[in-house]
């Protein structure tokens, strides 16, 4: 059965819609800014249909005693939210199944949600989840998911809240069919500039063939986030979360596949990072970056478009090598830092290549900011950045940080960044490693060519040829490719 989206089905709607089916029947429990859920359903009609129960453990001591103490004194967290679902789904199951269960698919919507405070001095944000099933006595599943409150009234922040609630419960029931519709709902009847959803999961039965990573490629593409992280397990992170009060060390690029040159520059600029006198090396963060623009592949007609089995190719070989991967909207490494600098104030390391350095130089980048290059660098080489250049060979010549120019009216711009420390070479490098290119190691792959193997790490090697990635085929199947080919060129000119 194909699955419609109707953008135009607006939140009471929908609500209505969940409280006059016969077989949707569970309990919420909100807990801060999330009251308007329960209550949109409650406004629509019929509510006494869908609600066995509403609840709001405010109290800090009431919610402890509820679902108990959690080791990280959060409220606001997803620990808090899976310990509200567990709760109440359980005494939905416990108070309900034997007298309604073979006709109802039960449910348990929770959140935690802290909007605005008097002073706004607090970050606005919550976590939101459902457990459900999807046939009377059935499994359940879990749709978990993160928001960042964008008006600035508290207010509005609560119906915004409200609105998500309905879509993401309306959705679990009518879109669960098709997870790309389902994740483009949840912005139904209010503008995309009221929240930013930066971590969604999916997990259960129902949701076999859902592929978390790829729910993360789609928040970045669809701007719901800027951008979303995901563990070398594959599972999906919460920025905010994962990298609170974290050290930092982050490298990006297409790692179309990812090479020895990669590994020999990030290791090595791990390594000088933790040598930063103010660093603690028990504390720090590796991030490996994928922007949407280094996952755009342009075709012949120039249009670019995101090759989705492609990125999990890339992703799969990253998480194999134990890299905490984060996918990103940010092309200009100062909104990258920005970003990350809201998060941790802790000291920042970015790894990048020599021709990197050239392009954060390059003031055409900047046009766009009132400041120009001067605004860009007040954010990126803030106290807490520092960047660590691994150089390039070219023309005979290797370059490093000693022999890069600026234009001549930025030198003794460029003359204070080294001399405060905030840029430095990569030095313990592997000299072999500047003669190789990403796009050479690529197409040896896709033309069967010998020797490829020796550029890149021994299990990526042998994930290429496993799993025949990026246009690999083993060299028999090749040969016998280019035998067919030639064998129907010839037959053609014999016709002819």
């Amino acid at each position: 059965m194909s699955i419609i989206h109707n953008k135009d089905l607006g939140t009471k709607q929908k609500a209505l819609a969940v409280n006059l089916d016969p077989s949707i029947y569970g309990s919420f429990a909100e807990i801060g800014a999330g009251q308007d859920v329960a209550a949109n359903f409650f406004k629509a009609g019929g509510s006494s249909g869908t609600i066995a129960k509403t609840m709001s453990a405010y109290d800090m001591v009431v919610s402890d005693a509820i679902y108990g103490a959690q080791k990280v004194r959060r409220y606001v967290s997803e620990q808090r939210l899976m310990a509200m679902l567990e709760h109440e789904y359980s005494l939905l199951i416990e108070r309900l199944a034997v007298q309604r269960g073979e006709n109802t698919t039960f449910f348990a919507f929770a959140d935690t949600v802290s909007a605005l405070n008097y002073h706004r001095t607090n970050d606005a944000h919550g976590w939101m989840g459902v457990r459900f099933q999807l046939e009377p006595n059935g499994p359940f599943n879990d749709v978990i998911l993160h928001v960042k409150l964008l008006d600035t009234d508290n207010n509005l922040q609560q119906q915004t809240v409200g609105i998500l609630g309905v879509n993401l419960l309306y959705a679990c029931f009518y879109y669960h069919g098709n997870p790309l519709i389902f994740l483009l709902s949840l912005m139904d009847d209010m503008p995309r500039d009221r929240i930013q959803i930066d971590m969604i999961r999916f997990d259960g039965p129902g949701f076999e063939k859902v592929d978390n990573r790829l729910m993360s490629l789609h928040l970045v593409k669809y701007g719901f986030s800027d951008a979303a992280l995901f563990s070398p397990d594959g599972q999906n992170l919460q920025p905010s979360e994962a990298l609170y009060k974290k050290h930092i060390v982050m490298i990006r690029g297409r790692f179309r596949p990812i090479i020895n040159v990669h590994l020999d520059m990030l290791n090595n600029g791990v390594k000088q990072f933790l040598q930063e006198p103010d660093v603690d090396k028990d504390n720090v963060v590796v991030i490996t970056e994928l922007t949407l623009q280094a996952l755009k592949e342009r075709d012949a007609d120039q249009t670019a478009e995101i090759d989705e089995k492609d990125f999990l190719d890339r992703v799969d070989i990253l998480c194999s090598l134990g890299q905490t991967v984060m996918i990103s909207n940010f092309h200009e490494y100062y909104k990258l830092v920005a970003f990350l600098s809201k998060i941790t104030k802790l000291k920042m390391g970015v790894v990048l290549g020599y021709p990197n350095l050239e392009y954060i130089f390059s003031e055409a980048h900047y046009q766009d900011l009132p400041g120009g290059i001067l605004e860009s660098f007040a954010t990126l080489f803030s106290r807490k950045v520092k960047l660590f250049v691994y150089p390039t060979f070219k023309d005979g010549t290797i370059y490093n940080c000693l022999r890069f120019y600026p234009p001549p009216h930025l030198i003794d711009l460029y003359r204070y960044l080294i001399a405060n420390n905030k840029i430095e070479d990569i030095r313990h490098y592997n000299e072999k490693n500047l003669h190789i290119q990403t796009d050479k190691v690529l197409q040896m792959i896709k033309h069967g060519e010998e020797g490829w193997e020796e550029y890149v790490p021994a299990e990526v090697a042998a994930m290429i040829k496993g799993r025949s990635l990026f246009g690999y085929s083993a060299p028999n199947t090749q040969v016998k490719n280019d035998t067919a080919a030639a064998d129907s060129a010839g037959t053609v000119v014999d016709t002819a």
